[in-house]
């Protein structure tokens, strides 16, 4: 700051940015101004003759820009990672274990059938979560999925989390059961694609804590479902199921959206959530236990 001030009149701005917007206005309207930082703030000298005729092109700017923000700061949480999501690629490489040392018999019991499920075996939309029909095919499960849901988990809370993508998978096979009954299946992709479906519509909470960032929310449901078309929809897998499990992650990160994140995060939710999770496979795999015998 100078010890002297320019002489003319004073226009005081809010900003420095403000300030730089202005006089790129009064220039263009034939008005000579300087900018200065004074101890009071940022301030467009003009001419004295100036400064009605100044203020009233600012006025009239105003009005024909109202509220235009270049740029405006988005509170969006950094990108975090649940390592939790380990114990979920243990669980299915214990339960992969467990159908090599069963074989067939195993398989049977726990797979999809449309068919069986529609006549009252309900568990086996849960219990074909938990089996893969090869090595390859878990690990391409346990590597996308890894990843999915350990983003989902820090999003959304380890426990609703996971319940949320299970039960995504039981839609998915669900869908599956209605639409091709007649074929068998196994496998978590369905999950997986519940897990992607809560990422793909975790942009809900910016567009509800910002209304004007609509656009990036959109983007964000964008980039999810070009990614499911991307990896779901491979013609050599289960299609519908993937589909049924990627809307049903949709639904249900639309409703968890309404929740707030912190109230998610909160132990006893999620402990809860994850008392169901453990409580489905535990009784899913106890009623498919009763019927270890291959299907007719």
């Amino acid at each position: 700051m100078t010890s002297t001030e320019p002489a003319g009149a004073i226009i005081p701005a809010r900003s420095r940015r403000q300030a730089m917007d202005w006089s790129l206005v009064l220039l263009s309207q034939g008005f000579e101004c300087m900018i200065e930082h004074l101890e009071e703030g940022w301030v467009l000298f003009v001419a004295p003759q100036d400064l009605a005729p100044a203020k009233e092109a600012l006025r009239q700017y105003e009005i024909e820009n109202p509220r235009w923000q270049w740029r405006q700061e988005l509170h969006w949480p950094p990108v975090v990672f649940h390592w939790g999501a380990l114990i979920w690629c243990f669980a299915l490489a214990t339960m992969y274990w467990f159908s090599t040392v069963g074989g067939e018999n195993f398989k049977n019991a726990g797979m999809m059938q449309g068919d069986a499920v529609l006549k009252g075996a309900w568990w086996r939309l849960f219990t074909a979560i938990m089996l893969h029909a090869d090595f390859a095919h878990l690990m391409a499960n346990i590597t996308f999925g890894l990843l999915v849901l350990g983003l989902s988990m820090a999003r959304y809370g380890a426990g609703c989390a996971l319940l949320a993508a299970y039960l995504a998978g039981a839609g998915g096979n669900l869908a599956g059961a209605l639409l091709h009954f007649e074929i068998p299946s196994l496998g978590a992709s369905g999950m997986v694609m519940g897990g992607l479906g809560l990422l793909a519509i975790q942009s809900l909470w910016l567009r509800h804590a910002n209304p004007k960032a609509g656009k990036h929310a959109a983007g964000g449901m964008l980039g999810g479902i070009m990614l499911f078309v991307l990896v779901g929809l491979d013609p050599h897998s289960d299609v519908i199921a993937h589909l049924g499990g990627f809307v049903c992650g949709l639904i249900q990160g639309g409703l968890l959206a309404l929740v707030s994140q912190k109230n998610l995060m909160r132990p006893t939710l999620n402990v809860l959530a994850g008392t169901i999770l453990i409580a489905l496979v535990v009784v899913s795999w106890a009623l498919a236990g009763q019927g270890l015998s291959p299907l007719p």
